[in-house]
């Protein structure tokens, strides 16, 4: 089982940036796959991006791609997602997840370990 523990959400103005860590412990993550999800009050959770905690390859929601970036820190176990000229409906609860299933996937079923979620809150 792993363990994950958000932190780097706040208040930022629109046209801010805000950098997002994801730590990750129990396991190993060779096989891993990490994504941030959000859910936005009375929303569903949606996928924001993911990437491999070994090897290349990245995937992004069409809502933040050139905006949002996803990477990761190996010898840390740290997932980040830098978050620039952000908008005020990217404001959300933004949840770190990890998989096993081995691919790039956007479908949070896929995700069986969450972190706690870090608010973030964009205002106009």
């Amino acid at each position: 089982q792993v363990q994950l523990v958000e932190s780097g959400g706040g208040l930022v103005q629109a046209g801010g940036s805000l950098r997002l860590s994801c730590a990750a412990s129990g396991s190993t993550f060779n096989n891993y796959v990490a994504g941030w999800f959000r859910q936005a009050p009375g929303k569903e959770r949606e996928f924001v991006a993911t990437t491999r905690w070994s090897g290349v390859g990245t995937r992004y929601a069409d809502s933040v791609k050139g905006r949002f970036t996803i990477s990761r820190d190996n010898a840390k176990n740290t997932v980040y997602l830098q978050m620039n000229s952000l908008r005020p409906d990217d404001t959300a609860v933004y949840y770190c997840a990890a998989s096993d299933v081995g691919w790039l996937s956007a479908w949070s079923a896929h995700y069986n370990s969450w972190g706690q979620g870090t608010q973030v809150t964009v205002s106009s």
